[in-house]
This record gives C-alpha cells, sequence and structure tokens, in this order.
C-alpha cells in the first residue's frame, strides 16, 4: 500500500516516527517537510491530498501541532474525505463508515505509541460497504461536483 505522509514543522518528529516504525510494511512517498524549521502547513498537506486526488497513492496522513490546519486544507482537496483521529475508535469508525482515506493527526494530541496505533488502525481497517454507509459517502462526493 502506497502512502503520502506530510507535516509542518509540528508535526515533523511524528511524521518521521511513523515512517520508521512502518516503511516495512508500506510503502511512503515523504512529500515534507524535511525539519523542524518553521514552515507553512497548507503547503505540505496540500501535495499529500494532491497524491491522494491523483490516485498516485492509497491513503494519505498529514500532520501538524493539533491536526486542524491539515485536515482543513487536506478535505478542500477533490476526493479527499480526511478525517482528524484522536484515538483508534475514531480511526476505526473513519474507515468502516466514513471511507476515509486520509488521516490527519496532531502530534500534541497523545504520545508516539497511541499516534502510531491510531495510524495502524486507519491503515488496516476497510470501508464496510454497507448500503447506509456507501449512502452517506456518495453524498459527500455528489457535494463535491457543485
Amino acid at each position: 500500500m502506497k502512502v503520502s505522509i506530510a507535516s509542518d514543522h509540528g508535526g515533523y518528529e511524528l511524521k518521521e516516527f511513523i515512517k520508521n516504525k512502518l516503511s516495512h510494511q508500506y510503502e511512503f512517498i515523504d512529500k515534507g517537510c524535511f525539519s523542524k524549521d518553521s514552515v507553512d502547513y497548507p503547503i505540505y498537506a496540500s501535495l499529500a491530498a494532491e497524491d491522494l486526488s491523483n490516485g498516485i497513492v492509497d491513503n494519505a496522513i498529514v500532520i501538524c501541532t493539533n491536526g486542524v490546519g491539515v485536515s482543513m486544507v487536506a478535505n478542500k482537496v477533490k476526493g479527499v474525505r480526511c478525517a482528524l483521529c484522536l484515538n483508534i475508535e475514531m480511526a476505526s469508525h473513519a474507515k468502516l463508515h466514513n471511507d476515509a482515506n486520509c488521516l490527519a493527526l496532531g502530534q500534541v494530541n497523545q504520545s508516539m505509541d497511541e499516534a502510531l496505533n491510531i495510524v495502524k488502525t486507519f491503515l488496516g481497517t476497510n470501508f464496510s460497504n454497507e448500503e447506509r454507509h456507501l449512502r452517506r459517502v456518495n453524498q459527500i462526493k455528489k457535494m463535491e461536483e457543485k
């Protein structure tokens, strides 16, 4: 599975931690940033989201200090359904019920190990394809056509 991953300076350490721990299992395309030097999160979150929108990757992960900014940016990109998840339950439901394809994380929201478990849950869970959930996801997709 290919995963585009991006962060700003506030999420840089978590991005590197996730890549280090999971690179044996997933192919990460790192869209930056590449240090703790201050950068603008919209630049990097949009790069990961565009990879997803263009079909280059199966999923994306965007990270900043608290996850809010990067999730807002990612959700502006057509075809991206980004969920800010604070625990494994949210990550599981984001995939099962909402067919989320982008995970937003905040580096300060949990420990590194908890964040890693959120990522594992998100990437390891598939959409349920239940009719009620499929109907709702299709309604979201229709909104993008306006």
